[in-house]
């Protein structure tokens, strides 16, 4: 297992791994692959598509300020932080990889990052509405479908550097090595990225610098 990050510069040098973490992501990704649509492949990155057959309309990508999120946030609001669109199963069809996290004025709330796709036809009521970041429940046009979690923001995680490049997601992911490290100032860090392959998502943990 890989340990996921070094201290960071600001922080005292310590021998801290994030063995459980990594296992936690791994069995999140390694479970979200089996929402995916069965016909899914690698393609191009792009914010819309056409489906696929020759003159299909434009599809276009997710709207993350539209989606339900499974993130309760009590009275505060959810925040989409973040957001990219690209075919990154090769379908013909965009997804949006969200980035969200609970408002906050102080400190640095936990993110949590999600795969969106269309709705499938139906609406989509109820929900939790604690941690909507866009439209609230009801009648009304039905909402992008999470059809995989990157990042569950119960990991007490934050991301910085996320970017989508072709079909590759890459992010930063920024963690406390102890309880005692306050929650502005993350003190461990892991370069990741996923990608589609074989059928699901792939958790990719890069090396840590200075690593053999």
């Amino acid at each position: 297992m890989l340990p996921l990050g070094p201290d960071l510069p600001h922080t005292h040098p310590r021998p801290v791994h994030w063995l459980a973490t990594a296992a936690a992501l791994a069995a999140v990704v390694a479970g979200a692959a089996v929402l995916q649509p069965s016909d899914a492949k690698a393609t191009t990155d792009t914010s819309t598509a056409s489906a696929p057959g020759s003159g299909a309309p434009v599809v276009k990508a997710p709207d993350p300020t539209a989606a339900d999120y499974p993130v309760d946030c009590g009275p505060a609001k959810l925040d989409v932080t973040d957001r990219a669109s690209g075919d990154l199963d090769g379908d013909g069809r965009p997804e949006t990889v969200a980035v969200v996290r609970c408002h906050s004025e102080t400190g640095t709330p936990p993110s949590g990052m999600y795969v969106l796709a269309q709705p499938d036809g139906k609406n989509s009521e109820g929900g939790n509405d604690s941690g909507k970041a866009g439209k609230s429940g009801g009648s009304g046009p039905a909402r992008p479908r999470i059809v995989a979690t990157f990042l569950d923001p119960k990991e007490g995680m934050s991301i910085k550097d996320f970017a989508l490049r072709g079909t590759k997601v890459s992010a930063t992911l920024l963690g406390y090595s102890s309880e005692q490290v306050a929650r502005c100032c993350p003190d461990l860090q892991r370069e990741v990225n996923w990608q589609w392959k074989d059928g699901k998502f792939v958790l990719k943990a890069l090396p840590v610098p200075g690593s053999v």
